[in-house]
């Protein structure tokens, strides 16, 4: 498919437990994530908007494509990574795109994780029921 020969821009994106390695290459816009188009791995179209969002920011639709290569975690998890990834790759390419992709948020990776299960509980918060007898 595509081979290293090609220069490209290169972004990590990271999400929940997804990490995602983003390439961008010169080209119409054609999306591959782990060998598959974007329509056969995520399937809903909100997954594909959230992926499209920094290229609607920084108003260059069409202009790349993207090869993602993604593990871990989940859908939602995973486009949102690709997200980053694409959005820090956007901005090696060019800098001129760093105020509205700092404006839209997408240079921030979000921190929000999974909160650990804690002993005598049932899960992270969750406690065994209370009967007074």
């Amino acid at each position: 498919m595509y081979t290293s020969a090609k220069p490209y821009f290169y972004g990590t994106g990271r999400r929940k437990k997804s990490i995602a390695r983003v390439r961008l290459y010169p080209g119409t816009g054609a999306i591959t994530i782990n060998g598959k188009t974007i329509d056969e791995y995520f399937g809903l179209e909100t997954l594909n908007l959230i992926v499209n969002q920094p290229f609607a920011v920084t108003s260059t639709e069409g202009k790349f494509d993207i090869v993602a290569n993604v593990k871990g975690g989940g859908l939602s998890g995973q486009a949102g990574a690709i997200r980053h990834g694409v959005s820090r790759a956007l901005l090696a390419a060019d800098e001129a795109n760093k105020p509205a992709l700092k404006a839209a948020g997408f240079l921030t990776r979000d921190p929000r994780m999974k909160e650990r299960k804690k002993y005598g509980l049932k899960a992270a918060r969750r406690a065994p029921q209370f009967s007074k007898r």
